[in-house]
């Protein structure tokens, strides 16, 4: 029973800790730890910033055009 609940947290919410662990280089439960122990400091702002990244990151393919530029390739060069 714990284990399915753990395996949905890690699954299913949203997978923001995860996803900064994989570009950090840091193992995804120190995150999670830091953002617990930060929101017991600052009374809960960086609840805040996890539910930011987390839209963000269930919605990057439509930020995704906006921040990348397409290079032409050097086949399409005139």
């Amino acid at each position: 029973m714990i284990k399915n609940i753990i395996a949905w947290f890690e699954h299913k919410a949203f997978g923001v800790c995860e996803w900064m662990g994989n570009k950090l280089g840091i193992k995804s439960t120190k995150i999670r730890m830091y953002f617990i122990y930060l929101s017991f400091f600052t009374f809960g702002s960086p609840i805040i910033i996890y539910l930011i990244m987390a839209f963000i990151l269930e919605h990057k393919n439509y930020f995704k055009p906006f921040y990348t530029k397409k290079r032409p390739s050097v086949w399409d060069i005139d």
